[in-house]
């Protein structure tokens, strides 16, 4: 036991947040494989594994449809991983030893910092205690909204399937119990509106929260750099990608004004904050229309969220670096305030692994499921690399290694870019630096 405490107190925190998500993606695939967990004829190994990997990284790409292949139990497990890849299988564990021992431990103290890269000032004791209350409240809140939803509709088990979606919708998870999505509900303003909500709510993230929290509860409101970029930001793609949308995708411009204004705003909404539902069919959208998608999908949600891609921040630190390259400038500015050269380091590097990711999944997928359109191609690795779960419907078609392909891609988009390309390099060589400076000194 001794051995094994120094083992985990000296491995790099990326590599524990990977092992302990791949840990709970095994678990929940052992789980799903249980008979009483499938309601229809036998499921392979891979499409539960498949399944299970999608739930843990709340990414929402399914090989089969998860209403109809699993059973109650089964589709409790699902909600189950979604729930702990949402808010983090480190917030958990932390909540239980607060609720026990009253504090935490100082691997599990480094842990969270890492996970939700915490900045100092927050204690992430506090922080954890504020993240699971505003996620359960949350929850709660959207799942009764959407039972008056479903119920007025006349939508069976409409308690069960409120509740999962609304936990679906805050982790950004985009697991339905419906077929299609919520393609039937596109004309319906109240789910519409509930979804969004949980969505960028949970996209956000919970450092917002937190901000905004703190402000409120004090005499003064002053919001943090890192909580105007982000507002900022998610608010211009919202506007940005809706009106692309409302204007350039034809099927979309066939619809009645008030349905045409809300598909467009859910759709660049789901892609945005990575939560994956749709109320219209993606393979219907035009290609113009599907570059913006991409844009949007491996941007991402923001940091310490339940959302996926790149995150708005790391967007932000690169469009200043762009700005003050063409302008010439020594200092680096994003909204007139200076970015570090750490933290343009970070997103440089995050962009760059993205980048050289997709391109490889993209080149192997192309070999491996060759029948597929490029387009569906990109589209597909875009949304498993970001953890958005959007498809143009290839997803159940894929070959075994184009599944294996995806998986790898999700385990990755859930740990983070960066902090997966950490987890899987050979050798720490922070240890090595500081060895070679005291020999120079």
């Amino acid at each position: 036991m001794r051995g094994a405490r120094l083992f985990i107190l000296r491995t790099n925190p990326a590599k524990l947040l990977l092992f302990g998500y791949v840990g709970y993606m095994l678990a929940g695939w052992a789980l799903l494989c249980l008979p009483l967990s499938s309601q229809t004829g036998p499921i392979s190994a891979l499409d539960h594994l498949f399944t299970a990997v999608s739930a843990v990284s709340t990414t929402g790409l399914v090989t089969i449809d998860p209403g109809s292949s699993y059973s109650l139990f089964g589709e409790v497990i699902i909600l189950s991983l979604i729930q702990v890849g949402g808010v983090g299988y480190m917030t958990i564990g932390s909540f239980a030893m607060l609720a026990t021992a009253h504090k935490l431990s100082p691997l599990r103290e480094r842990m969270t910092r890492a996970a939700f890269v915490l900045p100092k000032s927050i204690k992430p004791g506090q922080f954890i205690l504020t993240v699971v209350t505003f996620t359960l409240i949350c929850e709660a809140i959207g799942a009764l909204a959407l039972w008056f939803v479903f119920t007025s509709v006349g939508q069976d088990n409409a308690l069960w399937s409120a509740i999962f979606h609304s936990v679906s919708a805050f982790c950004t998870a985009g697991f339905s119990l419906n077929s299609t999505s919520f393609e039937a509900f596109r004309a319906d303003p109240g789910l519409n509106i509930i979804v969004s909500v949980l969505s960028l709510l949970g996209a956000m993230g919970f450092l917002v929260v937190v901000d905004i929290w703190r402000n409120l509860t004090s005499t003064a409101f002053h919001l943090s750099f890192t909580t105007k970029v982000i507002i900022r930001l998610t608010g211009a793609f919202l506007v940005i990608g809706t009106l692309i949308l409302f204007v350039a995708d034809p099927g979309i411009a066939k619809l009645p004004e008030a349905e045409r204004l809300m598909v467009a705003f859910f759709q660049t909404m789901t892609a945005t904050t990575t939560v994956g539902f749709n109320t219209y069919p993606i393979s219907a959208l035009s290609t113009a229309v599907l570059v913006i998608l991409f844009i949007l999908m491996a941007v991402g949600a923001s940091p310490s969220g339940t959302g996926g891609g790149l995150k708005t921040t790391t967007f932000a630190a690169l469009i200043a670096l762009m700005r003050s390259t063409l302008k010439q400038r020594s200092r680096v500015r994003f909204f007139k305030r200076p970015i570090s050269a750490g933290r343009l380091q970070a997103a440089g590097a995050s962009a760059a692994y993205f980048i050289v990711l997709m391109s490889i999944a993209i080149f192997l997928l192309s070999l491996t499921d060759h029948e597929a359109a490029f387009v569906e191609i990109v589209f597909e690795t875009i949304s498993a690399l970001g953890t958005v779960g959007l498809s143009m419907g290839i997803t159940g078609d894929l070959s075994s290694l184009g599944k294996v392909i995806i998986i790898i891609l999700m385990t990755a988009g859930r740990v983070g870019i960066l902090t997966f390309g950490i987890a899987i390099a050979m050798h720490d060589e922070t240890r090595k630096e500081e060895k070679d400076c005291e020999l120079l000194l």
